[in-house]
């Protein structure tokens, strides 16, 4: 299926998060899959990669997932990307802002089998909160 675990990062950011595919999680990744970032509301399996991206579309209805660069060796592949959208619908308690939001992360997925069965992350979860103004001091000016 997949020759260079580029080619399942490519998909699952385009057709996935883009697209809104969700039909697509299980044949992306395995049904032992195991998320080590973990953010609250979702379970650290495959149901929660679904979990995080329905929860994220629901506050960010336009959001859309640029890559900005992606590198692979072995059975790892890493992504920078950077994502942007409309705080439209609450997130973690803060109700819509209408602001436009624009953060960055950086994704490490193991793949085995052409699936993903591991991730690891850091997103710019401070600059998403600054501009949500959901910081203790900061306005809820648009961005």
């Amino acid at each position: 299926m997949f020759t260079d675990p580029k080619e399942l990062g490519a998909r699952f950011y385009d057709e996935v998060v883009n697209q809104q595919k969700y039909e697509l999680i299980d044949e992306l990744v395995d049904e032992n899959f195991v998320e080590h970032e973990e953010f609250p509301g979702t379970s650290q399996d495959r149901d929660g990669v679904g979990q995080f991206f329905r929860l994220f579309r629901a506050a960010f209805p336009d959001m859309h997932c640029t890559v900005d660069r992606m590198i692979a060796e072995g059975d790892i592949v890493v992504t920078q990307t950077t994502t942007r959208g409309t705080h439209e619908g609450e997130l973690l308690g803060v109700p819509p802002t209408g602001n436009k939001v624009e953060f960055s992360a950086i994704d490490i997925v193991r793949v085995a089998n052409d699936k993903a069965v591991e991730h690891w992350g850091v997103t710019d979860t401070m600059a998403l909160m600054e501009q949500i103004g959901a910081l203790a001091g900061e306005g809820a000016a648009s961005a």
